[in-house]
């Protein structure tokens, strides 16, 4: 990240690209896993005490849940690699 801030990119540009690519995966997860798991509700209906099989509650809370939690977990990295010195990068590698 260093040297991209070295080669001219504005640390707005480091965050963005960071943050961006940390909820792309998460997004992907997301999908994949709410199509698993509304597949398999069926499986596990018995399982369940005073909650439908196919409760939307819990279909839109938990992964909101989830995209905060990585948006966070992006974040706090993206900020640290904002605050790189261009000139210590370089030195270093």
């Amino acid at each position: 990240m260093g040297i991209r801030l070295a080669l001219g990119a504005e640390r707005g540009d480091i965050l963005l690209l960071i943050v961006r690519q940390g909820m792309a995966l998460t997004i992907v997860g997301i999908a994949i896993g709410l199509a698993a798991a509304f597949m398999l509700t069926g499986l596990m209906a018995n399982l369940l005490y005073k909650v439908g099989a196919r409760d939307a509650k819990t279909f839109v809370v938990a992964p909101v849940v989830f995209l905060c939690v990585a948006m966070l977990a992006c974040y706090l990295p993206a900020r640290r690699a904002m605050k790189v010195d261009p000139a210590h990068a370089l030195r270093e590698s």
